[in-house]
């Protein structure tokens, strides 16, 4: 990423969020979050709520946004998804970042909040499909579903290669909600999506995997139900 020089503004609202994080903290949220394995450094059971509460009173800002992420509290992490500029966004970044999450629930903030919004959003959810480290995959094909439910403008065609990189990921029983999602979200999107969703659902019921079996079944019940 580019160097970027702190200043005395940036580093004013920085402190002013830790502050109002600090002051909204739940201990019992924490210890949920954390028995349901949702692990991180630093969580003081700030709800997403109460954190989109907090960024309303702050603009976008890069910097600020970068500072957020280097704290690594749960609650900062969140914070610089929010208020990050997606215009200023490197390819650098997405995969750094992308590459340290830990849970579902940060790589799931980011896709939804921050990475759909970038202008790489296509390549890097078919790169991240291939990662090495599951929660990398898991953002690749989460990124996937929000890119079908937000990207209004895209070609159906844009969309197509994703089926091949997620026939390989269906038998990982790991990512099975979230190719569901992803492939529904998809094939909503029109009549020709659709169909090649339904192919690729009776593809996978041809699969030796009992995971991408049982999905398979699962998606063409629901893709044809109203056919």
């Amino acid at each position: 990423m580019d160097f970027i020089l702190d200043n005395p503004e940036t580093e004013k609202k920085f402190q002013r969020i830790l502050e109002l994080i600090k002051l909204r903290k739940n201990g019992e949220i924490s210890d949920l979050m954390s028995q349901k394995g949702l692990k991180y450094r630093l969580n003081w059971g700030v709800s997403l709520v109460e954190l989109r509460s907090i960024a309303v009173g702050f603009e976008p800002d890069h910097l600020l946004a970068l500072k957020l992420w280097n704290r690594q509290w749960r609650e900062t992490m969140i914070m610089s998804a929010i208020l990050d500029e997606h215009v200023k966004v490197t390819e650098e970044q997405m995969d750094l970042w992308t590459k340290s999450f830990e849970n579902t629930e940060i790589a799931e903030i980011f896709s939804t909040c921050l990475w759909v919004k970038s202008k790489f959003a296509f390549i890097k959810a078919l790169e991240w499909c291939r990662g090495k480290k599951q929660f990398v995959r898991f953002t690749g094909i989460h990124l996937m579903g929000r890119l079908a439910i937000s990207d209004k403008k895209a070609l159906d065609e844009m969309f197509e290669p994703f089926f091949d990189e997620l026939t390989v990921l269906s038998r990982d029983a790991k990512f099975y909600t979230v190719i569901y999602r992803t492939v529904i979200a998809i094939a909503n999107r029109s009549k020709k999506l659709n169909a090649l969703a339904a192919e690729f659902a009776k593809q996978l019921q041809q699969s030796e995997s009992v995971n991408a079996l049982h999905l398979g079944e699962t998606l063409y019940e629901e893709l044809t139900a109203n056919t």
